[in-house]
């Protein structure tokens, strides 16, 4: 069920999803497959590996495939609950790799982006994606809500940090 209902709500959830969602996978396509100026899956590789995860493919791999699916999945409105924890795990590792220890503010190369990307995940999750999205369209509505939709982000949240903390480190001493 939509727990919200309405033309103007509907629109807005669906201009939120589009546009988080696309540039969510946008930079998922910057990491797998070097689109508009990413590195690409090597040199992607290369950063997690400086990063202490072992060759840094796995990571690069699943980071851009998180951020692909995750993002489509937003935009298009399709398995909402588990496009919302493919972003949140990414999320929730990218801001332990991009210095949590900085403190939340960006400027000081905190974790604030990663932060807000994970509200709206959970927020898309909790509320449902609207009537303009393929979930509505094939009547799974019910995978929103509380309980499902932020369950799903909770899993992807635990997911994001379980990934930073059995990273392999190989020999980079990372």
């Amino acid at each position: 069920m939509d727990l919200l209902t309405g033309p103007a709500i509907d629109a807005g959830l669906l201009l939120l999803r589009v546009g988080v969602g696309v540039t969510f996978a946008l930079h998922g396509f910057q990491k797998l497959l070097g689109w508009f100026g990413g590195g690409g899956l090597d040199g992607t590789a290369a950063w997690f590996a400086a990063l202490g995860f072992g060759s840094g493919r796995s990571a690069a791999l699943m980071a851009g495939a998180g951020e692909v699916v995750g993002g489509l999945g937003l935009a298009l409105g399709f398995l909402t609950p588990l496009a919302a924890a493919a972003m949140a795990g990414t999320m929730t590792t990218a801001a332990l790799v991009n210095n949590a220890e900085a403190g939340f503010w960006s400027v000081n190369k905190g974790w604030e982006l990663n932060g807000y990307l994970i509200v709206v995940a959970a927020a898309v999750a909790v509320t449902g994606p609207g009537a303009y999205s393929l979930d509505h369209v094939l009547g799974l509505q019910q995978l929103a809500g509380p309980i499902v939709g932020g369950g799903a982000v909770l899993l992807g949240i635990a997911g994001g940090w379980l990934r930073w903390v059995t990273r392999d480190r190989g020999d980079t001493g990372g």
